[in-house]
């Protein structure tokens, strides 16, 4: 018998991404991470990383999917969570979120505060010019 799913499997376009908390974010990446995953493999994967109670785990996959940040489909009696915001997608929305807070939306002075207070590696280095030669082309 197929599962019964909450709500569509893919987040509507053009809707804002949910606000999604510290503690929230530390479970949206186990999903991100290994998903579809039962509620249950996500409590052991952060049982071991967290010192939290499978009902706080709970109460934050509960949360997401009230977000719209997750969805699941009930197996019999086990829920699979699947991810209905894309992390790529959350990633570059959170960093454009800092950009326009702290540096009024410009990324060089944001690189230039961080450079002149970070110490990078020289692959590190390497990396940064290899992104910046790329997008030039």
């Amino acid at each position: 018998m197929a599962g019964e799913s909450k709500r569509t499997a893919k987040r509507k376009p053009g809707r804002s991404l949910p606000r999604i908390s510290d503690a929230e974010l530390v479970v949206m990446k186990v999903v991100w991470e290994k998903s579809p995953m039962t509620a249950n493999q996500v409590v052991e994967s952060l049982e071991n990383q967290k010192n939290w109670k499978p009902k706080t785990i709970h109460t934050l996959l509960g949360r997401l999917v009230r977000k719209g940040a997750l969805d699941y489909e009930k197996h019999g009696r086990e829920h699979h969570f699947q991810p209905l915001v894309d992390s790529q997608e959350y990633a570059h929305a959170e960093s454009r979120s800092f950009l326009q807070r702290f540096f009024g939306g410009e990324v060089a002075p944001f690189l230039a505060c961080f450079l002149e207070r970070e110490k990078l590696t020289r692959e590190e280095i390497e990396e940064l010019r290899r992104i910046l030669d790329e997008i030039q082309r």
